[in-house]
């Protein structure tokens, strides 16, 4: 089994370098348009086996940091957004210590949801009853000006939190305790989470798998509240049924990091990416990747105690 992984981890690392663009950077499919997501995530599969790879990446997020401190979705934009959180968590698996993080955290430290603005927190408390949330408790958006969402929210809380393990101000602090406040408040119903809301207009939402996951990821080190447990509960219960790669490779991320079984599922994944060819999506590819190899190198998405 350790064979047959090293050799499949060896051929997806060979597609997904082979998918680099001159840029440094990857874009989801074939375009030549690099996105931040794309690259993050494959900087963080490749590192621990190329490092030209690597290298050329973390100078292209160097390069495509905005003047705010805020990376974009896509190269070229000029808005930054949720993606800030992936390039901090990217910037600290490879120790990079320079200001460029710095810059990025003052970024989360100010972003929120519009939610965080009292005239959309007055909305939603009188106008807008049916959203099923506490409009009080909000995290981060997919851009500037939209609603917290669960997956920026998570990524940013993760970031934040591993950039200010050993020297976490008031600030940061409190900035933690509103977004894990807001994964919380918008848990669904039974566990795990929706990507936004877990109730609208009284009706309850289901529970995805990518935004629990990852929602889990970012509450890893919180106490183990009922709504976590049955999240964790949940996820495990559905992880036999998962065959989408992004879906099944967050999956077993998440797993881990909660000490639950996850051999079985890293088989399953393996079978199904095979070489990696026919996945067009560079962010799945590079994510089945990092599940591959998980309990055999540093979890990019580790939060310490």
């Amino acid at each position: 089994m350790l064979f047959a992984t090293a050799n499949k981890c060896a051929s997806l690392t060979e597609t997904l370098a082979r998918r680099q663009l001159t840029s440094g950077g990857w874009s989801f499919g074939g375009a030549q348009q690099a996105t931040t997501e794309a690259t993050c995530l494959s900087a963080l599969a490749l590192a621990w086996a190329d490092e030209a790879s690597t290298a050329l990446a973390i100078r292209f997020l160097m390069k495509s940091q905005g003047a705010d401190g805020g990376w974009p979705a896509f190269e070229g934009d000029p808005e930054p957004s949720w993606a800030t959180a992936l390039a901090v968590s990217t910037l600290i698996a490879v120790n990079d210590a320079s200001d460029v993080s710095e810059r990025a955290l003052h970024w989360l430290l100010t972003s929120r949801g519009k939610e965080g603005n009292w005239f959309w927190r007055w909305k939603f408390k009188t106008a807008d009853r049916e959203v099923g949330f506490n409009p009080d408790k909000y995290g981060w958006p997919w851009c500037p000006g939209a609603g917290s969402w669960v997956i920026p929210t998570a990524f940013s809380v993760v970031a934040i939190k591993q950039f200010t393990v050993c020297n976490r101000s008031e600030a940061f602090e409190n900035r933690i305790r509103l977004g894990v406040d807001m994964l919380l408040d918008r848990a669904c119903v039974g566990g795990g989470w929706n990507s936004g809301n877990s109730v609208v207009y009284g009706v309850p939402l289901p529970a995805h798998v990518e935004a629990t996951a990852i929602a889990l990821l970012a509450l890893q080190d919180e106490p183990r509240a009922e709504i976590i447990q049955e999240s964790v509960h949940w996820l495990e219960s559905r992880a036999a049924e998962i065959t989408a790669v992004s879906s099944l490779s967050w999956c077993i991320l998440a797993l881990f990091v909660y000490q639950r079984r996850i051999e079985e599922l890293k088989r399953k994944l393996a079978a199904i990416v095979d070489d990696g060819s026919t996945i067009r999506d560079n962010a799945a590819l590079a994510t089945a990747l990092l599940a591959l190899r998980c309990g055999e190198m540093i979890h990019p998405f580790m939060v310490l105690r």
